[in-house]
């Protein structure tokens, strides 16, 4: 550690206790430690003019905010964007291991303050020459690969979105949470690029876990990461792209365009992410680049060591974002505002058949979770229907589950229904040969989608991915079957047995 740099910073911390007028103001906090730091910025829209700070915690956290603000000031914002924690370290001759902390809540409060500046200032010029990608990273090896891929042909930019803060929450298993940023934001460093940290909690609550919330509560079994990808996350991303001067963003999402600008399936089937991205609109899609659409997951790591990237072997994430090291259950009974609460299991006929911990906690098709409830013949049993007025679940035998027609409710087609030859009604599922009936582009509130051939377990909230071939045309929410009559008293008083 150059002493001589810290007591420097110590004794003449700059802009200590100085806001800028008209800056962008953040604060980030160093988890159990308490250390925190409040990061005022201000741009002129392309360069930051002039910063200042307010540090609680040790002296060397002074020191290390102190110097995010020196190395920024006059600096361009995607010039600024490439500080962090190890480049606010140098400047003070290197820390120890039990100070570096203090120089990456620096670099987080700077990079927070700087997203805060990109997001709401106003646009950057395009580069003078060539052509600038904005690419969303995760912190993982394909959106990793995908960066590089990008910067092998022009110049890119590195952003990662801040979803989710929970303190039941894994961070270290999930792709949106502070820790996530921070792993990203190392890794755009390392690869040579500036990072946009932004936060979007609020509008991630609001648009993706306050529906999904409702959802389960009413009885659906929603997919939150198609309303994410097609309503809240990418959009605000080429929005950002717009902002940063940007012609498209890039994602390690495994997926291609069809030569009309349609999603279409990825080269790797066992990859293919097209499902989650079916509601992502086409003009948001002409912005879209996928580098790894043509790649398989072998392929992607393969290139990710000879890069020497230090992700190259990380696993996948398998977990909803906000699940992450939780349970659906205990996320809703926190963030629902109510417990998942008893209720009856009947069969298809009304009768009783024994009592479930709460309607919220099962899905369509699911045959685990009724603890020694058998059905006729000690057969197994599957849920048929979530009756969240009731509380209710209907179950019984596999064969009842097969349905041959869906209803669907708020579709969307991107070209005329007779292109419909296949549906995907699950994200893992195979395509199925089906027909919708006869509409138009545009969006419709109700339409009927027949199969070709049985299927079991469709879960009412699920999207319905509608296919011409590889390409998705359009898709709906799967709607719930209409309503059965209520079964006789007398046969719901009775047990089986």
């Amino acid at each position: 550690m150059d002493t001589e740099a810290l007591e420097h910073h110590l004794t003449s911390p700059q802009g200590q206790g100085h806001t800028p007028v008209g800056a962008h103001t953040v604060t980030a906090e160093g988890g159990s430690c308490g250390d925190r730091v409040r990061m005022s910025l201000a741009t002129d829209g392309e360069r930051v003019t002039d910063a200042g700070f307010l540090a609680d915690g040790c002296g060397t956290l002074t020191a290390a905010a102190s110097v995010a603000v020196s190395l920024v000031r006059g600096v361009g914002l995607l010039a600024a964007a490439r500080i962090g924690a190890r480049e606010i370290a140098a400047e003070l001759g290197g820390l120890s291991a039990g100070k570096f902390h203090a120089a990456e809540v620096a670099a987080d409060a700077l990079a927070r303050a700087l997203g805060a500046c990109v997001t709401r200032a106003g646009a950057l010029p395009a580069p003078a020459e060539g052509a600038r990608t904005l690419v969303a990273m995760s912190g993982g090896v394909d959106s990793a690969v995908a960066a590089t891929l990008c910067q092998d042909v022009g110049e890119t930019v590195a952003v990662t979105l801040e979803l989710w803060a929970d303190r039941d929450h894994d961070a270290e298993r999930s792709c949106c949470s502070a820790s996530a940023v921070a792993v990203a934001r190392r890794l755009a460093h390392d690869l040579g690029l500036p990072h946009v940290t932004v936060d979007l909690r609020d509008a991630f609550r609001a648009g993706v876990v306050t529906p999904f919330i409702a959802a389960y509560q009413a009885g659906e079994t929603p997919n939150p990461c198609v309303r994410c990808n097609g309503e809240v996350r990418i959009d605000a991303m080429v929005d950002l792209a717009d902002r940063i001067g940007a012609h498209r963003l890039a994602t390690g999402h495994y997926a291609r365009l069809s030569e009309d600008g349609l999603l279409r399936r990825a080269a790797d089937p066992a990859k293919d992410q097209t499902y989650m991205l079916a509601g992502v609109s086409p003009a948001t899609l002409a912005r879209l680049h996928f580098p790894l659409g043509e790649l398989t997951k072998p392929e992607v790591r393969a290139i990710a060591a000879a890069r020497g990237l230090s992700v190259a072997q990380k696993p996948d994430s398998q977990d909803l974002c906000f699940l992450a090291g939780t349970d659906r259950a205990s996320f809703l009974a926190r963030h629902g505002g109510r417990r998942p609460r008893p209720g009856e299991i009947v069969a298809v006929d009304g009768r009783v058949l024994g009592s479930h911990a709460g309607q919220e906690l099962f899905t369509v098709g699911q045959r685990r979770g009724f603890g020694d409830v058998r059905g006729v013949d000690g057969e197994p049993l599957y849920v048929l229907a979530r009756d969240a007025a009731s509380n209710r679940l209907t179950v019984g035998a596999r064969r009842d589950l097969m349905v041959s027609g869906v209803r669907l409710r708020d579709t969307r087609l991107h070209a005329p229904s007779d292109r419909v030859n296949q549906v995907k009604l699950r994200y893992r599922s195979t395509p199925i040969p089906a027909r919708l009936e006869a509409a138009g582009p545009g969006r419709h509130a109700s339409l009927t989608l027949e199969l070709d051939e049985p299927v079991a377990g469709v879960a009412p909230g699920q999207l319905a991915a509608l296919l011409d071939g590889e390409v998705i045309i359009g898709w709906g929410a799967i709607a719930p079957p209409p309503r059965a009559p209520a079964a006789p008293a007398a046969a719901r008083g009775t047990r089986a047995g």
